[in-house]
């Protein structure tokens, strides 16, 4: 299948999320946003000024701000929270472990600033941990979309998910490449470009990444196959399966380090029901640094090239595995 996808003009993924909270105040009188002092950060303003008697600023006190949201659901509110991933999972895991996860309250978790993207901040804002953590709370449902309009999707979506959800979402401004007016379904990943030779699963900024090394790849005459995999979890097994019985091998895509994030998530599948060779492309177990987005993803092997080496890599073991 040919690469079809074209920039429509580069948005932040925070951004989608602001329009996504926005439409769902005008849809949903339930629904109701808690913030830690970065309103302009989240995007959050449109809500705020549209719905004030529903928005709560909190202050820094991410975890007071967990016990809040937690408390609101028992009134019958949609609580959705805001502030950057490092302090919506690392600063407040016990909170969330304790009064969100463990009564399956339904909190939607929504974290701005995450992976390296996040660029000058330096490694004390740039959780490269978070989905790892949140994948591993029972009943936490993890979501890291593609761009502006899968992320204003997705923001709409969960609000129907009865339960707590992890959104995860970016700084930047980025490729915006999906469709404007999209259903956003939980659990199921999204092909994007048929092949038959590697199987590329991609999560997040990472998407685009994965795209533009499906064009480097044809070029030297292998056909890869590119799928969206915005939900962690549950993640899409049947999508998984389907794609590595035709092409044999895989390489998982992902702005978060090695360890339980993506790659780990499609490696228990593939061990489990199908095993074939699989490649990491991920921070490879380090924190990051300041610096510009691009800088930052190229010193950390996270590009197109990248991502073209590690398929060739998958192909390769896979040939000698056969």
């Amino acid at each position: 299948m040919k690469n079809t996808f074209v920039d429509t003009g580069a948005k932040d993924t925070r951004s989608g999320f602001g329009a996504g909270l926005l439409e769902l105040g005008k849809r949903n009188e339930r629904v109701v946003a808690l913030c830690a002092d970065l309103t302009g950060s989240l995007k959050m303003d449109a809500f705020k000024k549209a719905f004030p008697e529903r928005f709560f600023q909190v202050g820094i006190a991410e975890a007071n701000m967990m016990g809040i949201a937690a408390g609101l659901t028992i009134g019958g509110y949609i609580p959705f929270t805001g502030t950057f991933a490092n302090f919506s999972t690392g600063r407040v895991y016990d909170q969330i472990r304790q009064s969100i996860a463990y009564s399956h309250k339904n909190v939607k978790i929504c974290a701005s600033h995450a992976g390296l993207t996040l660029g000058e901040d330096g490694a004390t804002h740039q959780i490269l941990e978070d989905i790892g953590l949140m994948r591993m709370l029972p009943g936490m449902v993890v979501i890291n979309p593609c761009d502006y309009n899968q992320t204003k999707a997705a923001t709409i979506a969960i609000a129907d998910y009865e339960g707590p959800v992890y959104l995860r979402f970016g700084r930047p401004k980025w490729p915006n490449f999906t469709p404007e007016n999209q259903t956003f379904e939980i659990g199921k990943a999204i092909t994007l470009i048929e092949g038959s030779d590697v199987s590329i699963f991609a999560t997040g900024h990472m998407v685009w990444i994965a795209l533009e090394a499906q064009k480097l790849l044809e070029a030297k005459g292998i056909d890869a196959e590119i799928i969206n995999i915005h939900t962690i979890k549950p993640i899409d097994r049947e999508a998984i399966l389907k794609s590595i019985a035709k092409t044999g091998c895989a390489v998982t895509a992902e702005e978060h380090n090695r360890f339980g994030g993506l790659g780990d998530a499609v490696a228990q599948v593939i061990l489990t029901h199908h095993p074939v060779p699989q490649e990491y492309v991920a921070v490879n177990d380090s924190f990051g640094e300041s610096g510009k987005p691009e800088e930052l993803l190229a010193k950390y092997g996270l590009t197109p090239e990248n991502v073209a080496q590690a398929a060739m890599k998958a192909i390769e073991r896979k040939t000698k595995k056969s």
